[in-house]
């Protein structure tokens, strides 16, 4: 870790044994970290590792629990953003949350606009927001409405905005999400240019090489807690991945896993030639055989739920064919795909999974009406029939189909989930995340119900960001980086020091590459 004396300069945002507590979960544990003028610092970790949560305290959105926060050498308190910004914070978030409907100027001048006899002076509003568009070097014209131009101009807009303020610190939050190869560089060398006028700028992403191209230094932060803060040049790829996922390539306990596919020479269940959408994953190729399990596996931000989303249909390719059962063609959506006998458990078990105020029956048997259409009821005793077999396949407990489903334990909730798919007996059975959130009894479980179905001579496409996981259920393993499929696995290649190896291994080009 770096020495905290290496550097001179004296820190423009200094941040110490800052904690923050919501009921029942501490989400930053004693930490410090430093800001200094004139630097890119890249802010990193995995999900719930706290980086959203530090940025918010810094911000004002959050008060620590505990902890102290200097400005400029000067202790300060903020309770709200606004007062955050007043004093020379700005955050640009990955979703832009500006005015569309707007002017580029009126934009950027918003609540700062220059005022001339009781009224806004839009000719002056123009002039200054055109001074700060050529700050930054971004030629548009300034009374031109902003939902004209895509995101990425957006986003240096937002940022035209934050020095509007004259902000002597810039948080930028996954900034680089949304953009191609090209207009990361653009946003790079913007970055550049405010790093040289003595702007602060934090760093948010979960592209390795960006953050090996354009950070000065890097702070590691695992689940709440600092890791440490470290020199680009004296901490590899391969590190910075161990870091952030607590685990050391080369002495990592490898679990037993499926030897050999079930079925090598099945017939493809699925195959997706070129499959990709803009802006979300780069156009991939993916074949998935009856009897195996693939696992998908990358870190957080690689574009994992992007790729099930498309072969689901619940997004649009823009790229691409997907063959499903022989038939080609694009997924037309999630009511095509479950009529193809494709079944998907998605990784966001609350909002897009769980039917909390209803009856554990009426979350089973979902799934199962939506194929037959809902001009056709299921039959109550059929209903019954199938509730009561995977109430017992499962485990689920308690063994009560008309429990309401929010009293259930997570791990239990999960397994209500995967029976609802179940029940509609699935070609292929995609699993974004099935043992997120779940104990270690219902884990093992989950991950036998899988081996069984490949036994059975089932499809799935396996999702985790455990690699043990991954490794351990999975035939096949497809490595995904910055949204792009970057390697495939199989055999004795099939280990987590592979796949961390394929995390941390440079691309040739840097910019917007997927994960």
């Amino acid at each position: 870790m770096t020495d905290p004396t290496a550097c001179h300069s004296s820190p423009v945002v200094q941040m110490r044994g800052i904690s923050v507590e919501f009921p029942g979960v501490k989400a930053l544990s004693d930490v410090d970290f430093r800001l200094l003028p004139g630097e890119v610092h890249a802010l990193m970790g995995e999900n719930g590792a706290g980086k959203s949560t530090l940025i918010k305290a810094l911000t004002g959105v959050h008060s620590p629990t505990t902890g102290v926060i200097h400005l400029s050498g000067e202790r300060v308190t903020f309770t709200a953003p606004g007062q955050a910004q007043a004093a020379g914070i700005s955050t640009v978030y990955q979703e832009v949350n500006l005015c569309t409907n707007l002017s580029v100027a009126e934009n950027i001048m918003l609540g700062r606009e220059p005022r001339r006899l009781g009224g806004i002076d839009g000719r002056a509003t123009r002039a200054e927001a055109a001074g700060l568009l050529a700050r930054i070097g971004l030629t548009i014209d300034p009374a031109s409405i902003l939902a004209s131009h895509p995101i990425a101009v957006q986003q240096l807009v937002a940022i035209a905005r934050a020095l509007a303020v004259e902000a002597q610190v810039l948080v930028l939050d996954e900034p680089t999400s949304s953009l191609d190869a090209e207009e990361v560089e653009e946003l790079f060398r913007i970055m550049r240019v405010l790093r040289a006028e003595g702007v602060a700028i934090l760093f948010v992403s979960h592209f390795l090489d960006q953050v090996y191209e354009i950070a000065d230094r890097m702070t590691v932060l695992r689940n709440g807690a600092l890791i440490g803060e470290y020199l680009p040049a004296e901490l590899s790829r391969i590190e910075l991945v161990s870091a952030m996922l607590g685990r050391e390539l080369g002495t990592l306990h490898e679990v037993q896993r499926r030897s050999d596919a079930r079925h090598p020479r099945a017939e493809p269940v699925l195959v997706a030639s070129g499959l990709g959408r803009t802006g979300a994953i780069e156009p991939f190729d993916l074949d998935i055989r009856a009897g195996e399990v693939v696992g998908l596996a990358g870190l957080l931000g690689s574009g994992r739920t992007e790729l099930a989303r498309l072969l689901f249909g619940a997004d649009r390719a823009d790229t691409g064919t997907l063959t499903v059962n022989g038939q080609s063609g694009r997924p037309r959506g999630p009511r095509s795909a479950i009529a193809q006998g494709i079944a998907f458990c998605s990784e966001d078990r609350k909002a897009e999974g769980v039917v909390a105020d209803l009856t554990v029956r009426d979350n089973l048997v979902l799934a199962m009406q939506a194929a037959r259409g809902w001009a056709r009821p299921v039959p109550r005793r059929t209903a019954e029939a199938v509730v009561a077999e995977y109430i017992e396949k499962l485990d689920i407990r308690p063994a009560d189909p008309e429990a309401i489903m929010s009293t259930l334990s997570g791990g239990n909730q999960q397994k209500v989930l995967l029976a609802r798919w179940l029940i509609t007996r699935p070609r292929l059975l995609i699993l974004d995340e099935p043992t997120r959130g779940i104990d270690v009894g219902a884990k093992a479980q989950i991950q036998k119900v899988v081996a069984d179905l490949a036994a059975e001579g089932m499809a799935v496409l396996f999702i985790s960001a455990e690699l043990e996981e991954v490794v351990r259920v999975s035939d096949r393993v497809v490595v995904l980086r910055d949204r792009r499929k970057v390697a495939e696995l199989t055999g004795d290649d099939v280990s987590v020091d592979h796949v961390m190896s394929v995390f941390a291994a440079p691309h040739a080009h840097t910019g917007a590459v997927a994960s």
